[in-house]
């Protein structure tokens, strides 16, 4: 037999119910970042020039310009288009930057937990220190913004096999770790129906510029052209569109300029009233309360 997850069953787009998001809104877009905290030369993280190069001083430093220059170049290139964001975290960003947590609380803008710091990934872990970390995070998020998390994105979106378990049991509503759709889909677990949301594995600066030496006009034009034929697919069904920004790698001057025009595009498009501008956690609330069958799989009503 294929191994399988056991998490939803096929469901073709086509034979799927019709709805809309509010407002009668056909694509739902988000810009989501992905701010994340390392350890100084051990664990794990991505190395400018090379793969698999081992952790040093000039791949640390490479990192940490993200959070010292380039998520406020992004917080500025949010506000000049009024764009709503969310933010993946390492809860570490509390002790070593909390700067950055604050100028998101100024914004009004979500946070989803994203493990402890990037140097570590929860796959390989047993299943109690998993559920330590995932308690972890949200414990450190619920203290500093009075209220838990809904959504959740491992480091490098790595799973283990109990993953979707651990997070439904901690209380979460959405994970953002499976990009197998382009609508919301329900993943069984053991505690019931928790929410997958689609971060597109392809519309993300890190796989984009750093894994397949695109340039950031090319990571541009995948934004455009993403947008472009989202909008028009979403008159037949409604649909989602995630774009994930590190602030490391578009945060850096030389690529903001695509950056801009890209997001420009899109905000400033023809049919940009077809389009709700939000963030993860309204699309799961949404979701959450539209009538069980109508999000695949449709076998499990919400919880």
């Amino acid at each position: 037999m294929l191994p399988t997850h056991g998490r939803y069953p096929y469901s073709p787009l086509p034979e799927r119910s019709d709805y809309s998001w509010p407002g009668g809104k056909r694509l739902a877009f988000c810009v989501v970042t992905n701010i994340e905290v390392y350890a100084y030369r051990k664990g794990t993280g991505w190395d400018p020039a090379k793969v698999g190069e081992p952790q040093t001083q000039r791949n640390y430093a490479w990192r940490d310009y993200g959070n010292r220059v380039g998520i406020w170049r992004l917080f500025q290139l949010f506000d000049e288009l009024s764009l709503p964001a969310a933010h993946n975290i390492n809860s570490l960003l509390y002790d070593r930057h909390p700067q950055i947590a604050e100028a998101i609380r100024k914004r009004g803008d979500e946070i989803i937990g994203h493990g402890r710091t990037n140097s570590e990934h929860q796959g390989n872990l047993w299943e109690l220190d998993e559920k330590r970390l995932i308690d972890d995070v949200t414990q450190a998020i619920t203290r500093h913004e009075g209220r838990a998390p809904k959504g959740w994105m491992g480091p490098a979106a790595s799973e283990s096999n109990v993953t979707p378990d651990l997070l439904k049991e901690a209380g979460y509503r959405y994970v953002m770790d499976w990009p197998a759709d382009d609508q919301p889909f329900w993943l069984s677990t053991r505690a019931g129906p928790l929410l997958a949301l689609p971060d597109h594995a392809e519309v993300n600066d890190s796989s984009s510029i750093i894994h397949r030496r695109n340039t950031a006009q090319q990571f541009a034009d995948m934004i455009v052209d993403q947008f472009d034929e989202m909008i028009e697919q979403s008159i037949a069904h409604p649909l989602v569109m995630i774009v994930s920004l590190h602030p490391f790698v578009v945060g850096q001057p030389f690529r903001l300029p695509a950056l801009r025009r890209a997001l420009k595009h899109c905000t400033q498009h023809a049919n940009k009233d077809r389009v709700w501008w939000t963030r993860p956690g309204e699309i799961a609330d949404y979701c959450y309360n539209l009538p069980p069958g109508v999000i695949p799989d449709g076998r499990s009503a919400p919880k």
